[in-house]
């Protein structure tokens, strides 16, 4: 979580001149299990198949297994790339989800626009830490209503609400 101008030109380039970064955070990790998991279960795969069809002659065979192997380390890898360029930040003046490493796509709500905003965890995110920010505007479809695989999200759920309903001294 960083806080104040150390957004990356990649984000930094979306942000308004008069608008302050409060919050900036790349979604969890665990974004990455699916391919993770793709990627060892392709290997343990390829592995039992080239032990079972490598003892039978079977070569050619094992080269197709091989290459649908290396086609899952390539998504592997396209996958990380795209996280490591995806950020969810906070401004002054409005939320930003900014995806994508080729078609770059921006979701944005303006602060004043937010009526509501919960956060959700399952069993996982409790487990590994990320929750998912549902955010509600009095009635309208918004470019950005879900924002998932949030890291510190009860610390990121206070900040967020704090600006977005700032109180004042209760008497």
């Amino acid at each position: 979580m960083t806080h104040g101008d150390s957004a990356p030109s990649s984000v930094n380039r979306y942000l308004l001149p008069h608008e302050h970064q409060v919050i900036m955070v790349r979604r969890h990790p665990a974004v990455l299990l699916r391919a993770v998991a793709e990627v060892l279960g392709g290997l343990i795969l390829a592995g039992l198949l080239s032990k079972w069809f490598g003892d039978q002659g079977g070569g050619g065979l094992l080269v197709v297994v091989w290459w649908a192997w290396l086609l899952l380390l390539i998504r592997f890898v396209w996958k990380v790339a795209e996280w490591s360029v995806d950020y969810f930040v906070v401004t002054s003046k409005r939320m930003l989800l900014t995806t994508g490493l080729i078609t770059r796509k921006v979701d944005m709500m303006p602060l004043g626009k937010v009526t509501d905003m919960r956060f959700e965890r399952s069993l996982l995110g409790r487990m590994l830490g990320y929750g998912e920010f549902v955010l509600e505007s009095a009635g309208q479809d918004q470019a950005l209503s879900r924002v998932n695989y949030i890291p510190y999200p009860e610390t990121l759920y206070l900040e967020v609400c704090q600006m977005l309903f700032p109180g004042g001294d209760d008497d």
